[in-house]
């Protein structure tokens, strides 16, 4: 059984309620010493611990006992990487030793950060505003999702039994979903499902009218992802309370962050409900995460596909450890999830060296490449266009791509590296994106990033007017 540690949980249950250590002990029954050696981490929590911990303090176990240290040192790690830190970047020890004394500390210097990132990337942009604008301060909603779903480790269990409780043991077979979807919405909450012309719903893909009793579908929409409106509206009534209860734990100062959590989790609830968690893994791994042939056995698109493979986290049947980046033909970062130490480009675009921007040229063919972040850390990335709903003619040629990575140690499990020698292959350096990439010399480069500091020698011209510095 893998140990668990509640240090920084416990010293903040005690504090809240303002005790003592030997005041919590005598709550629980247990010596004050025992109490500081379980505040700091030399002692790991007994069952019996926990279920003194719910009787005496009313908390429930899984707040405390639930370990997202990994995640939250891949987070530090990715924002440690930031030039400002160059000269006081503390090593992985120092930081697995504060995330277990200090962890607020450690929040609210990432939430300094952030606004540090967001202040920089809008006084960047002042010169062009006009009006008002937004405020100067605070969180994307886009952040607000990643930061949400990072901290759950992509994966949230509550939605998972949901989904595998929704059709009571009998499913319908994949090609009977929708009729049965279309059912459940008639009888459960009498709301008919209608398929719209795209006349009548310009630049709508769903839309449901509450007050009418209906849900209108554009007929721009193919057969998965009409299946998958439906069970993202079925999602957004039936785990309502359930959506609500995960929603504490994102900021009441991101509204627009917390509707977007919404309709990711509905979205995740879907997911779910049409990809079923252990059926889904058995299959990805019995056919390397051949994406392709998951969207046809599940009846899904690839994308969905691809996404639903980053949540497969569930303790004792894990998938492989992926990350997921979305981007449109500007490079602009439109979606990413992230179940892996991969940092993933949050401001600006992903890095121009990653082929993922190579795929429109190849559009549905899927592109492979190992890649190296500024640690040295390395990667399998693979890519792969994939289409947009169509309203009219001139509105063709809608693609996105999609890039899914692991580390290298996972590569062999995924059959798109089949074709790649992993120990001989060309690596490409790559980093989070030009704004804060340490890389010198790259003939990619857009943004003159704080960390290359070396002068501008006037008499070289690089590959770059960035790379014209004394060598």
């Amino acid at each position: 059984m893998r140990k668990t540690f509640i240090g920084p949980h416990l010293r903040r249950l005690r504090r809240e309620r303002g005790q003592t250590q030997a005041d919590m002990a005598r709550a629980l029954g247990i010596s004050p010493a025992y109490v500081n050696l379980l505040e700091n981490n030399q002692r790991s929590v007994s069952v019996s611990i926990l279920l003194r911990l719910l009787e005496t303090y009313g908390v429930d176990w899984r707040d405390i006992a639930e370990d997202d240290t990994g995640a939250r040192l891949a987070d530090l790690r990715g924002m440690l990487q930031d030039p400002i830190f160059d000269n006081a970047r503390p090593d992985l020890q120092e930081l697995r030793a504060a995330l277990a004394h200090a962890p607020r500390l450690l929040t609210a210097l990432s939430q300094l950060h952030r606004a540090y990132l967001a202040v920089t990337d809008q006084l960047q942009a002042v010169a062009l505003r006009t009006g008002e604008g937004e405020p100067l301060l605070g969180t994307s909603p886009e952040a607000a999702v990643h930061d949400f779903f990072r901290r759950h480790r992509n994966h949230f269990p509550g939605l998972e039994k949901a989904a595998e409780a929704f059709w009571d043991g009998k499913p319908p077979a994949t090609d009977d979903v929708y009729a049965a979807l279309k059912d459940r919405l008639a009888r459960r909450h009498r709301i008919a499902v209608r398929l719209a012309p795209v006349s009548e719903m310009p630049r709508t893909l769903r839309h449901h009218d509450e007050t009418r009793g209906e849900v209108l579908l554009s007929e721009a929409l193919d057969h998965p992802n009409r299946v998958f409106q439906l069970v993202h509206v079925l999602g957004l009534i039936e785990c309502s309370d359930a959506l609500d209860k995960l929603l504490e734990g994102v900021p009441a100062d991101s509204p627009q962050g917390r509707a977007r959590c919404r309709v990711e989790l509905a979205n995740y609830f879907a997911a779910a409900l049409l990809m079923p968690y252990d059926a889904f893994l058995t299959a990805a791994q019995a056919s390397k995460y051949d994406f392709d042939h998951l969207a046809t056995r599940f009846g899904v698109s690839f994308e969905q596909a691809c996404h639903r493979a980053t949540t497969l986290q569930r303790n004792g049947a894990q998938g492989v450890p992926m990350f997921f980046l979305r981007i449109d033909k500007a490079g602009n970062v439109t979606k990413r999830f992230n179940a892996t130490d991969f940092q993933l480009a949050e401001y600006g675009g992903a890095c121009p060296r990653l082929d993922v921007h190579m795929s429109f040229r190849t559009p549905g063919r899927i592109i492979p490449q190992l890649v190296e972040m500024p640690d040295a850390s390395r990667y399998f990335v693979f890519a792969r266009t994939v289409d947009r709903p169509q309203f009219e003619r001139h509105g063709q040629d809608n693609r996105l791509a999609v890039a899914m990575g692991c580390t290298i140690d996972n590569a062999s499990e995924i059959g798109y590296a089949e074709g790649v020698a992993l120990g001989d292959a060309r690596v490409t350096p790559i980093g989070i994106n030009c704004r804060i990439c340490p890389r010198a010399g790259c003939e990619q480069r857009a943004h003159h990033a704080p960390a290359l500091t070396a002068p501008v020698d006037e008499r070289r011209r690089g590959a770059t007017r960035y790379d014209s510095v004394q060598g």
